[in-house]
């Protein structure tokens, strides 16, 4: 196990090295310029996601197809995972992870308004996109959209359950230290609860989220900015420190090292994609199925969806973390061997409302990934094998929340990063072959976002 852990460990690191951060941070760059700087729309996109459109074909509406994205997004990675991004990367990750999360506004669009185009529905209704059929009907390209789907299927078991219930167990038994709560025991009452959810499909996974997505992401923004009201006088300090040590090793007060420029990218960039997942392919499965009466007005309910993941939560976790741990000598840097153990940590200096904020934030935000993303798995699952894979699939998935909390959490975090990075590479192949459609599309509809699309929804037999 130790070997086979150094093996991926390599991987991660090779498959994320300069290559991968070119192509996804040239992605964001390219489409947010052939987008016209999309990014200016995220106000009428928030207005948007608010509005019901259901005269409009689609399974839910777009409010809670962007709080089912949401659901998936909004996960251990604004938390946890920031903390190992300023944990190995220093404080200039932050920015980096920031920096994605701007400029990946325009992908996400990108890839939310081909879903939605491609689109297709089932003989008994339902709604069927993303990626894959975005290669397949836009590109004729079925063979890398299978290789997507397939990626897509064992990500949801890491990035969407495996890391999310480790998450959830490890943060109940470290803030219940009088008595012990068996891992396998957390396992199986979330994986009850959540075999409630998923059984009903995409109409129940919907409802859920959007009545608890709102609440999680109001209650952790709220509790940071209190935090960072307590920590006023080093919040200066600590933004020079994040916009300093993102491009030059060195190290601050409080113990926090910069390691220099690529390894502030290296992982900021990194843990922003395991964040917002703009690129990934993963929000469009659901944006496919909204209500919506064109693909750009989608498509911008989407786009907000890393506005408010990347650009609002992590900053407010990375500032938080940095502010803490600056203005907290007492934390022993030394004695922290991971991101989650220095998250804990910094939220743990503040009394009653940092450990409440953590332990609230971590529970409620992995607990919606799963959710989320036992629908984006079970789409990709029927688009390889049909609608026969589902129940199967769902099993299997269950079967890995309840067993989740027992795993290795660094291991299962790398392959988690490593799948992220296979699933990105076809979808941002769809993204940019098909760029000049995206720009087609968005100049037509940004003048008459209420016009109705006039692309016909082929029906298929899945």
């Amino acid at each position: 196990m130790e070997a086979f852990s150094e093996l991926m460990g390599r991987i991660d690191t090779w498959i994320w090295g300069l290559p991968m951060i070119v192509l996804l941070l040239g992605t964001h760059l390219f489409m947010t310029f052939r987008t016209g700087f999309i990014q200016r729309k995220t106000l009428t996109g928030i207005k948007l996601s608010v509005t019901k459109d259901p005269d409009s074909p689609g399974d839910v509406s777009q409010f809670q197809a962007l709080t089912t994205a949401l659901a998936s997004t909004i996960g251990t990675g604004n938390i946890i995972g920031v903390g190992t991004a300023v944990f190995i990367g220093g404080p200039g990750a932050v920015l980096w992870c920031w920096l994605t999360g701007v400029f990946g506004i325009a992908t996400k669009y990108a890839e939310s308004l081909i879903a939605v185009k491609y689109r297709v529905q089932t003989k008994d209704g339902r709604m069927q996109g993303g990626a894959m059929y975005a290669l397949e009907r836009g590109l004729n390209m079925k063979w890398l959209g299978v290789i997507f789907a397939l990626f897509a299927v064992l990500a949801s078991f890491g990035i969407g359950c495996g890391t999310q219930i480790n998450a959830i167990a490890e943060v109940i038994q470290s803030n219940t230290p009088n008595f012990t709560i068996p891992s396998i025991a957390i396992g199986i009452v979330f994986g009850l609860i959540t075999a409630v959810v998923i059984i009903g499909g995409i109409k129940s996974i919907a409802t859920v989220c959007e009545k608890l997505v709102p609440f999680m992401a109001v209650f952790y923004v709220l509790g940071c900015v209190i935090i960072l009201c307590l920590n006023w006088d080093f919040i200066l300090p600590a933004v020079k420190a994040i916009l300093t040590l993102a491009f030059t090793p060195g190290s601050v007060a409080g113990g926090l090292v910069g390691r220099g420029i690529m390894m502030a990218m290296q992982y900021g960039v990194a843990r922003g994609l395991f964040s917002n997942e703009s690129g990934m392919g993963s929000a469009p499965l659901v944006a496919s199925a909204a209500q919506t009466r064109n693909p750009v007005r989608q498509a911008l309910v989407s786009a907000t969806g890393t506005f408010w993941d990347t650009v609002v939560v992590c900053l407010m976790t990375g500032l938080v973390l940095v502010t803490t741990i600056m203005k907290n000598p007492d934390i022993n840097m030394d004695m922290i061997q991971n991101g989650g153990q220095m998250t804990t940590a910094a939220f743990s200096q503040i009394p009653v409302f940092g450990p409440l904020i953590l332990v609230i934030g971590i529970i409620t935000f992995a607990y919606s990934t799963i959710l989320g993303w036992s629908y984006y798995g079970e789409r990709c699952a029927e688009y390889l094998f049909g609608k026969k894979a589902i129940l199967p699939y769902k099993v299997i998935f269950i079967a890995i929340v309840v067993v989740g909390p027992v795993l290795a959490l660094d291991l299962v975090w790398t392959i988690a990063d490593i799948l992220n990075a296979l699933m990105a590479i076809p979808n941002l192949v769809a993204v940019l072959l098909l760029s000049g459609v995206i720009a087609k599309e968005t100049k037509h509809y940004l003048a008459h976002l209420d016009e109705k699309d006039e692309t016909p929804i082929p029906v298929v037999d899945k």
